[in-house]
């Protein structure tokens, strides 16, 4: 079998991990337990490099290296999963020659990538669009926060529900509403701060727990929904903080067109319902807009319909009662609903096959180097 040298042992100190390459390819070396060994650099997941993870001991004794992307474990000596799993990466032999060390090039235990019988998120993956050229989907998202055990009255998810009443009695739409206080999801882990091929589509976090409660949100968002209506309290001046727990968790949709110019959101249409004791309706719509824009939806003239009773309105023990009685709250979720049903089916009239996306794309990044133009990826 032929040997490469590929680095001095001196560059590999006891207790240390690399990757280095070996002819045309990398391979991760592990310097622990008085051994050399080797192992394809690449995680069988999505190709996190091996040699930046983390070192663990795991229950079996054996040392196993996690991958930096998003924790894919394999035995440094074995390449071989933890139990339970049946993945294995790819074994390399190495040996040490005046002082060099030294990689087999080819590997002594092969690759396996285990097959999954069922894909529970095949339709994420491959998107099965539910929306068709005649259906209306109206999709209600309250960001209202409160303790289950202390349930209290909400004005904008009762401006929310209203919509989504009106919607389904005056144009026979199909509602959902989703409380984003009722779903029990994970915070962004940042994988894309690490690579931004570590945020993938599905989510990588969806993908490790499919239970994860943004898979339900995903799937609502992405394949059935025409209209989303997304309901939010003033918090600070800002939209609630579990808005924002979503929204960093859609990066995994805009960045697929970053990635492979792939529009996942298509032909929706999206406005909101901004409620506060305090000021700043505008400059929450503000962030709003601009973040559902960067997914792709489109809105509708006067796409927001604000509630504030200004500064000095302290009284909150009487905001719920004059928002109730408010001829103008009414009114303003009526034709918020009539607004963008009316865009809608203008919308469905329109062929986006050929949409054009002037967002940064990674083939333009301009890096360490430049990577070849690739074909346009279309559902």
């Amino acid at each position: 079998m032929k040997f490469i040298p590929v680095l001095p042992l001196s560059e590999l100190p006891p207790g240390t991990h690399r990757t280095v390459k070996a002819g045309a390819g990398a391979i991760a070396l592990f310097h622990y337990d008085g051994r050399i060994s080797a192992l394809g650099h690449a995680c069988l997941h999505k190709g996190g490099d091996l040699g930046e993870g983390i070192l663990q001991r795991l229950d079996d004794g054996e040392l196993y290296v996690s991958c930096p992307w998003h924790g894919w474990q394999y035995n440094i000596r074995t390449g071989q999963a933890p139990h339970g799993y049946l993945d294995r990466q790819a074994v390399f032999d190495a040996r040490v020659e005046d002082g060099v060390i030294l990689v087999s090039e080819k590997p002594v235990v092969t690759v396996f990538r285990a097959e999954h019988e069922h894909d529970g998120l095949g339709d994420l993956r491959r998107p099965e669009y539910l929306t068709t050229p005649d259906s209306l989907h109206v999709l209600g998202i309250s960001a209202t926060n409160m303790n289950r055990s202390l349930p209290r009255p909400s004005t904008s998810e009762t401006a929310l529900q209203a919509a989504l009443d009106f919607a389904a009695s005056e144009y026979g739409a199909g509602t959902r509403m989703t409380r984003l206080r009722d779903l029990q999801f994970r915070h962004c882990e940042g994988y894309y701060s690490r690579h931004e091929e570590a945020c993938t589509w599905p989510c990588s976090i969806t993908e490790m727990d499919p239970e994860d409660g943004m898979t339900g949100v995903y799937r609502d968002l992405v394949l059935w929904a025409d209209v989303v209506l997304l309901a939010t309290p003033i918090r600070w001046g800002n939209a609630s903080s579990l808005y924002y727990k979503m929204a960093e968790r859609l990066n995994t949709v805009q960045n697929q067109i970053t990635l492979h110019d792939r529009v996942l959101i298509r032909n929706k249409v999206v406005s909101f319902i901004i409620t506060g004791g305090q000021d700043n309706v505008q400059g929450v719509a503000g962030q709003l807009n601009a973040f559902f824009a960067d997914l792709g939806f489109v809105f509708p003239p006067f796409n927001y319909m604000g509630w504030s009773r200004g500064w000095i309105a302290e009284d909150m023990q009487h905001n719920v009662e004059r928002f109730m009685k408010s001829r103008y709250v009414k009114r303003s979720v009526k034709e918020l609903v009539a607004n963008a049903v009316q865009l809608l089916r203008q919308l469905k009239l329109v062929d986006t096959g050929n949409i054009q996306t002037p967002k940064p794309r990674i083939t333009e990044a301009g890096g360490l180097t430049e990577q070849p133009e690739t074909g346009r990826e279309r559902r």
